[in-house]
This record gives C-alpha cells, structure tokens and sequence, in this order.
C-alpha cells in the first residue's frame, strides 16, 4: 500500500507539548467530540477548560513542574483528564500497570518519587486505594479517586468531585501559565518496564519526542478529524498512551475508552459507536473473529487496525480485511 505523504501536516506544526497540544486542537477542532465516555462527552472545544480545572486542584494541592504524579486505574475519560491535568501543572506522569499488586504498585510510587496518586475506587474487584492506605500515610501520599469507591472512608484518599473542587483557590491565568511554559524539552511521562526480566526499569519521555513520533504514526494511519478510536489497549501502556488518545488529540479524533477487553461489548460498541479505528493485539482480532455473532455484526465503519506486539500470521491480516471489514490494516512491519 501506498502511503499519503499528501495529508495536511496537522497541529504538530504548530506545537511541542501536550499542553499545547490541548489548545491548538481546541481551536482547530471546537466542535468536535475529544472525548467520549458512556454518557460523558467533552468537546475539544471543552477540554482545555476540563483539563486546567485538574491543574489547578493539582497545583492547589502542592503539585509544582517537575513533580511526578501517578495513575493507577482502567482506561476511562477521566484518566485522559488527569494525564492532561498533572502534564499541565509542569508534572511528569507516571502510569502503573492495573495488573500490579498494591506493593508492587507502591515500589513504582517510592521509587518515581509519586506524590499524588490517581486510582479507580473498584476495578477487578480490588479495592486499590485502600490497598494502598495499608502502605502509605496522609502525609507521604495522596490519592484521588476517578470512580466512586465502597468501604470506610480513608484520610489518604479524596473524592474526584472533592478533589476538583480545590481548584477555586488557583485562578485559571496563572494555571494556563504554567502549562503554555511546558515544552519539547520538558519531561512528559516516566513509565516502568514490566519487570519481567528484572526490576522495572523507569523510562523517561519528553514532550517534543512524543509530537513527533505520533505525528508521524498518525500521518501514516491516515487518522482523520471525526474518526472514532476505541482505545481498548490500556493507558498504562505507550499502546494506549501515545498511540491511542495522544495520537486522537493530534489527529482531532474522538476518544472512547474501553476499561477492559470483552469480546461482546467490543462487538456491540464497533456498531453503536461506529467505530473506525480499532487496534489492538493480535488476539483482540481472533476473539472478534471467533465470535458467534460476528456474521451478523454491523462492522461497516471500521476502518483503520493497528496490531503487534506478537507473532501476525498472513492469514489473520486476510481475515481481519475479509471478516472485519477493515481498510487499512498495519503491522509492527508496516501497512500491509
């Protein structure tokens, strides 16, 4: 397949930095949908506001440039809200892997320096604040909750609605500031190996690396304004980080987020949602492909499949044409 070397070179012109980032596709953008969870849906028109609003409670709550700020939870609408937030603020993120155990989760914290954690109230039947509480005290962390948690209330942990509602002690000019001072060379993330071969290592990333990698991932993709990605590849992971919703804000693509692989509620939302851009593992695409239902699928609006990370036999790209109804279907060796 040919590649569109013709498609216009887009906001990464323009910018160096996620921050700016936000902005740039605010006004190029407006109207359109950057995110879109369940019933939550924020314009890019929006999220610039949404997303200082989390700057400003992070910076009423000590954070300053260079801090690094921690999540800990499934991919959710309000996980790109904290990311943009804390990235704003001057902070590095630093996401953890939802398959971690507390203590292990809490080597990521000690160890990155984490002074603030974002978490999910209940996720795989794990209650990972109040794991956490069991490690840390009020004053070495704390942790915000971006869904609603069971069990006795914690002094570590606070409430996401609490949480956002510091940000009236800081007003919006001086947040806007800070994050207009974020650049190429600012550091964005800091993400840990998986340890499976030994400790995990922390890998840094910076803001300018980020643009222009993904600029050139998106280019080649050829992901449009108004293309619908459902990012099922966890946000953890630079698969669902920077190839997934960066990738969507420099595109002008809606992000939807999908907390954990199910093969039915994949299969439904790719119709209900009219999903165009769908990657994922190989095994993502043999689970849809085996299921009962897929002849009587809508599929039509798939479009563009990223898959890697394993070994892809030749007939499972034919497949994924065939069966899945997909345009463009790209390899970790390229478009095929």
């Amino acid at each position: 397949m040919t590649i569109n070397n013709s498609l216009d070179p887009g906001i990464s012109n323009e910018v160096d930095s996620i921050p700016k980032l936000v902005f740039a596709a605010a006004k190029r953008h407006g109207q359109l949908i950057a995110i879109e969870d369940g019933e939550a849906k924020i314009t890019y028109q929006d999220l610039p506001t949404e997303s200082l609003n989390v700057s400003r409670a992070l910076i009423a709550f000590g954070i300053k440039p260079g801090d690094r700020v921690a999540i800990w939870g499934a991919n959710s609408g309000r996980w790109v809200l904290a990311a943009i937030g804390l990235q704003m603020a001057g902070a590095v993120l630093v996401p953890i892997n939802t398959r971690m155990k507390a203590v292990e989760a809490a080597e990521i914290i000690n160890r990155s320096g984490a002074k603030l954690v974002f978490s999910v109230g209940d996720f795989l039947k794990s209650d990972y604040p109040g794991e956490l509480a069991k490690l840390f005290t009020p004053q070495q962390l704390s942790i915000v909750t971006l869904t609603p948690r069971k069990g006795e209330p914690l002094d570590i942990c606070c409430d996401w609605q609490s949480f956002l509602a510091r940000k009236d002690s800081i007003d919006e000019r001086s947040a806007r500031e800070i994050a207009l001072g974020v650049g190429a060379d600012n550091l964005s993330d800091l993400m840990f190996t998986s340890g499976t071969t030994g400790k995990p290592k922390g890998v840094m990333s910076r803001h300018g690396a980020i643009i222009k990698a993904f600029s050139v991932f998106v280019k080649t993709l050829g992901i449009v304004p108004g293309d619908r990605y459902l990012v099922v590849n966890p946000f953890f992971h630079a698969f669902g980080y920077k190839a997934g919703w960066v990738s969507c804000l420099l595109a002008g693509a809606t992000i939807l987020p999908q907390a954990v692989f199910d093969a039915d509620d994949v299969l439904a939302r790719i119709s209900q949602d009219k999903i165009t851009v769908l990657p994922g593992p190989p095994t993502l695409y043999l689970s849809l492909l085996a299921h009962p239902q897929l002849a009587s699928a809508n599929l039509s609006s798939l479009r563009i499949a990223v898959t890697g990370a394993a070994t892809i036999p030749p007939i499972l790209i034919e497949r994924m044409r065939e069966l899945l109804g997909f345009k463009v279907v790209t390899t970790a060796y390229g478009l095929t």
